[in-house]
C-alpha cells in the first residue's frame, strides 16, 4: 500500500503544480480489479479533495458484431450493459477518414467501473479520446487506452532489466562442426 499511495501523491503533487491545485477527480485504469489495500493506498494519496475512480479495461475477445453492410462497426459504438459497465468498440468503421484500418471484424473492450463512483458515459468518452492516436507511434484508432499501452511498454523494460545480486546463467558458446573443412 505504501508504494501505491506514494506513486498516488506522486500524481498528484505534479498535477497541483502545473494547475495550481488538485484534481477534482482522478480515474486510474487497470487490466484487473484493484484489490482493496491498493485502493486504499489510492484514496489516502487523493484525500478529500480529489474524487477517485478505478476502471477496469480489457479486450473482448468472444463477442463479434456484424453489420448488414460491407464495413464493420461504428468505432465508438458503445453497448452499456449498467451502470458501471459497458462494451466499447475503439477499433471499427470511422465515417471521417472512410475507412477502417484494421484486417478483421474488431472486437470490444469491456469497460467496468471497479472503485468510485462515475458516469459510464464519461468513462466511455474518455477511454475512446485516448485510443484516437498514439502520438509516440502515429497510430489511429489503437484498440486499447494509451494509459494502458504505456504502462504494458514500462513494464516491459522493467522486466527486461537485470536481477541484482543473480549471477548471470553459465552459457557458453559453442563452434558448429564444420562439414566443409
Amino acid at each position: 500500500m505504501t508504494a501505491v499511495k506514494a506513486l498516488g501523491e506522486l500524481a498528484i503533487k505534479s498535477y497541483t503544480k502545473k494547475a495550481g491545485g488538485p484534481p477534482k477527480e482522478m480515474f486510474i485504469h487497470g487490466k484487473v480489479r484493484f484489490e482493496s489495500n491498493e485502493w486504499q493506498g489510492f484514496s489516502d494519496a487523493a484525500g478529500t479533495a480529489t474524487s477517485m475512480v478505478g476502471v477496469r479495461i480489457r479486450e473482448e475477445k468472444n463477442l463479434k458484431l456484424y453489420r448488414k453492410s460491407q464495413n464493420p462497426v461504428l468505432r465508438g459504438l458503445a453497448n452499456i450493459r449498467g451502470e458501471r459497465s459497458a462494451h466499447l468498440w475503439t477499433r471499427g468503421w470511422t465515417p471521417r477518414i472512410q475507412t477502417y484500418p484494421g484486417r478483421e471484424v474488431p472486437n470490444p473492450l469491456i469497460i467496468d467501473i471497479n472503485k468510485g463512483d462515475a458516469d459510464i458515459n464519461v468513462v466511455l468518452k474518455d477511454s475512446l479520446a485516448l485510443t484516437k492516436l498514439n502520438y509516440n507511434t502515429c497510430i489511429f484508432g489503437d484498440g486499447m487506452p494509451i494509459t494502458l499501452k504505456f504502462a504494458d511498454a514500462v513494464g516491459e523494460i522493467l522486466t527486461a532489466g537485470p536481477i541484482k545480486d543473480v549471477p548471470p546463467l553459465p552459457f557458453g558458446h559453442r563452434s558448429r562442426p564444420s562439414f566443409f573443412a
